[in-house]
């Protein structure tokens, strides 16, 4: 089965209205759906550009930020909602940070779905920023969505440096993980790249990072960010000789589409240079 993924190097905004905001994500998906995406991803933290709809003393506060934004959260999720129904088209829509029961936050990544379903999965590995100045808290389970795609995955950039997470998730069925990321210097792009492209050769899948990109100096949650999307792949035959299917410009505000075929990763686990898949367990004799 082929599907076109569409990976978005997406640019924050300083909006006037939420209406702005919904005429700017109407408008991105309905580009990607005119270049026939099946699967569209948007980067970590995009959601934060709606904290300009407040005064400044809101948006230019890590706390008052967080709090103002959980009134937008229900037309956030109704949005994105109405797009993948009105589409028919798979939607993670980056993340927004959600305040839980107990009054915590969490970064949570939604999944809208064509038959009007929603789900998600919250970030499981806090970064320093996170932890220490954000106090947002880790979520406390790894999810796996079943789609007519299949079985797909979601980490959430820093989660994408830990192997057991996506290894849970590709055990479960999953052939393609999502990555949604934010991330405010080369480095910190290049770790999450190199984490994504870890998780595609050690487990034989497809994974696709899509990156925040753009200055928001009026956010000390988000001001700078950097960074490319793309779609990797095993490196292996059949499959590009780097294990990067599509890459887009540093910085620049597009989409990343290429079509993937899932029935490629079966054909790789059983038949590849290596099993890098198969032989995952094999570690476990030397440790």
């Amino acid at each position: 089965m082929s599907v076109n993924i569409a990976a978005a190097q997406y640019n924050i905004s300083f909006l006037e209205t939420w209406q702005d905001y919904c005429d700017k994500a109407a408008l991105w998906v309905e580009e990607a759906a005119q270049q026939d995406a099946n699967i569209l991803v948007f980067p970590e933290y995009a959601s934060m550009e709606l904290a300009s709809l407040f005064e400044e003393a809101v948006y230019s506060s890590l706390s008052k930020q967080l709090e103002a934004m959980q009134s937008l959260h229900d037309d956030y999720v109704a949005l994105y909602q109405s797009l993948a129904v009105q589409y028919q088209c798979y939607i993670q829509a980056g993340t927004f940070p959600v305040r839980i029961e107990s009054g915590a936050y969490r970064n949570r990544a939604y999944l809208f779905m064509p038959d009007g379903r929603v789900d998600y999965q919250d970030k499981l590995m806090m970064t320093r920023f996170e932890n220490e100045q954000w106090l947002i808290e880790c979520g406390t389970e790894i999810k796996i969505f079943e789609t007519e795609y299949g079985k797909i995955g979601i980490n959430i950039c820093y989660d994408s440096e830990f192997p057991l997470l996506a290894r849970q998730q590709v055990e479960a069925g999953c052939v393609l993980i999502l990555v949604p990321t934010c991330t405010d210097t080369i480095a910190g792009y290049n770790r999450v790249k190199i984490g994504c492209q870890a998780r595609a050769l050690e487990n034989q899948c497809y994974v696709v990072q899509s990156s925040l990109v753009g200055d928001a100096p009026w956010s000390e949650a988000v001001d700078v960010n950097i960074g490319l999307s793309a779609i990797y792949t095993p490196v292996d035959r059949g499959f590009p000789d780097d294990g990067v299917l599509a890459i887009g410009t540093l910085n620049a505000v597009q989409w990343v589409i290429a079509e993937i075929c899932l029935e490629d990763i079966e054909t790789v686990r059983q038949q590849g240079q290596v099993f890098n898949y198969r032989d995952w367990p094999l570690q476990t004799r030397f440790c």
